[in-house]
């Protein structure tokens, strides 16, 4: 009885150290507006990067140790000297970066698309600084990832077809050139290595984001095919050599979510552009974009980073989300690393951002950042300096926000305000882009002191009035709060910090949604003032901004 006591007890402490030493990975791993990921280790650090469009500062670099909890350490693009964005949509700019390390260095190649194409950066320390773009003429395409093999680099990406003719709307190749890693120039011409996609006969479309790796004797290339939208999938060919040829796995696609259920609950849908990595447990992991909708393809949230395990099958690699697909959590037989001063990423979560001495990193400004038109205090909070440009267009308005990262939550800020006169206002705007935001505001009516629902129209001079109240104090602070609720936002007011007003309830969100927007990004949340059109010299100063997410597939 004592031996079969003791047999027990062991069992139960093993049993114990293994439960320790594991961890829950939710997905996604980075909620909101973060597509296009790309991810690299060293060592046991692991640091992931993310398109951003036209929004400033480019190319988020995350931190992590365990693949769960993720820290922004830095950005790529974070001098207007390296490059601005004005004059550009908010859906274009900085396309598909992609991030390595070898010898000593990182770099990250990108697009930055309707300009000089694709380039290259490098840093010392994954936080920055980065260099100047080294640009890439020769490497005409979009989606650049880079190869190395010992005094070699090879960059891979996305191009036009052979001869450019294609042969079918969507038709693409993926190409590959040499480029010497310590000129940053390219070698040699181009070859194409996969022409359309997996099987040319079926019209395979928009093949990109590719990677190379190698494993055992065998070099894997594999990338996005079918869109960035419900037909996106992950794809993978292998071969013998880094210039292949490459022959595509006969069960492909490795990854897809398209032939799921359209009516299951809390559908993850859209999933592709992946990069295989090794975690901490030495098994291989998979990270990825993907969409949380609330309803159809409607989703505010944007193209998300999702992860899955990776099992190898008669040499290939193959995505294991589980049944019925991408799975909200994946328990790991690795421990759990917190990070200090890290913001919550996954699941639920709330946070207030303060403005006493810095930015948090992953604050956004439109296009590019004017360092002159903002100020931080621990009495004022965030202080901006009223622009006569406005959200509705393409330059660098007074705005400063953070993404949306949950169907059902709340934003809300403590304003302090007068407007001077009737164009003059400031306040809270959720904002897809130029034509799609809703915008509550501080301004005055006729002398008054309003508060002021504002829905961005089609054209930039102009915007519809939804509701407005009448405010006690002109020069008083006042409470804005916006309530997401999956299809609809709610818009709220208190002149007391106790008591809220509903200014207007139930406004659609899917005016907001990608799929009414157009384009690759998902809402952010901006601290917003403008004197539209007019010079003024008025600020409006921003104590803190709260948020707050509570999506239903997650534990309360």
């Amino acid at each position: 009885m004592k031996a079969l006591l003791g047999i027990t007890t062991a069992v139960l402490i093993q049993s114990s150290s293994l439960f320790a030493q594991s961890i829950e990975l939710v997905n996604p791993i980075l909620t909101g507006f973060y597509p296009d990921p790309s991810i690299t280790k060293v060592g046991a650090d692991y640091y992931l990067v993310n398109s951003t469009f036209s929004y400033f500062p480019g190319i988020p670099v995350m931190h992590s140790r365990d693949l769960k909890n993720w820290k922004q350490v830095g950005n790529v693009i974070d001098r207007p000297s390296q490059m601005t964005f004005l004059g550009d949509r908010m859906t274009r700019g900085l396309f598909a970066p992609a991030i390595e390390y070898h010898n000593g260095t990182y770099y990250v190649t990108c697009t930055l698309i309707d300009h000089k194409g694709n380039f290259v950066v490098t840093a010392k320390n994954p936080a920055g600084p980065w260099s100047n773009p080294t640009f890439l003429p020769e490497v005409k395409g979009i989606d650049p990832s880079l190869y190395f093999e010992g005094d070699k680099a090879y960059v891979i990406y996305n191009s036009d077809p052979p001869d450019n003719k294609p042969l079918y709307s969507g038709h693409r190749s993926i190409k590959i050139i040499e480029l010497n890693p310590k000129t940053l120039q390219t070698v040699g011409e181009a070859k194409i290595i996969v022409n359309g996609g997996v099987d040319l006969s079926k019209k395979p479309v928009w093949i990109e984001g590719p990677h190379l790796m190698k494993r055992g004797d065998w070099y894997y290339l594999y990338a996005a095919e079918g869109g960035t939208s419900v037909n996106h999938t992950e794809v993978v060919f292998r071969g013998k050599a880094p210039l292949g040829p490459f022959v595509p796995y006969e069960k492909n696609p490795i990854l897809s979510q398209r032939e799921l259920p359209k009516d299951r609950k809390d559908p993850i849908t859209s999933a592709g552009h992946a990069q295989f990595v090794e975690g901490p447990d030495g098994k291989t992991y998979a990270i990825f974009l993907a969409v949380r909708p609330y309803e159809e393809n409607f989703y505010n949230t944007g193209r998300e980073t999702f992860i899955v395990p990776v099992v190898w099958k008669d040499e290939w690699p193959v995505m294991d989300p589980g049944p019925n697909g991408v799975q909200y959590s994946y328990r790991a037989n690795f421990p759990e690393v917190k990070q200090k001063g890290a913001l919550p990423q996954n699941g639920n979560f709330a946070y207030t951002l303060t403005f006493e001495k810095q930015l948090d990193p992953a604050l956004l400004f439109l296009r590019t950042v004017d360092s002159t038109n903002f100020s931080l205090s621990k009495a004022k909070g965030l202080t901006l300096k009223l622009k006569p440009e406005t959200c509705a267009e393409t330059g660098n308005p007074a705005f400063i926000g953070k993404r949306q990262q949950h169907m059902y939550g709340s934003a809300e800020t403590e304003l302090t305000f007068a407007a001077k006169a009737a164009n003059e206002t400031a306040g809270l705007v959720v904002f897809q882009d130029e034509k799609h935001f809703y915008y509550l505001c501080k301004s005055v009516e006729n002398g008054k002191p309003v508060v002021q629902l504002l829905k961005s129209t089609a054209d930039a001079k102009n915007t519809e009035l939804l509701a407005k109240a009448l405010l006690k104090a002109a020069a008083g602070k006042v409470q804005l709060r916006i309530n997401a609720d999956g299809d609809t936002y709610s818009f709220r007011f208190s002149e007391d910090g106790k008591k809220y007003t509903v200014l207007k309830d139930k406004v659609d969100a899917r005016f907001l949604s990608t799929q009414v927007a157009g384009g690759f990004i998902g809402c952010l949340y901006g601290m917003y003032g403008t004197s539209a059109g007019q010079p003024t010299t008025n600020t409006a100063s921003f104590k803190w901004l709260k948020y707050e997410g509570h999506d239903p597939m997650y534990k309360k």
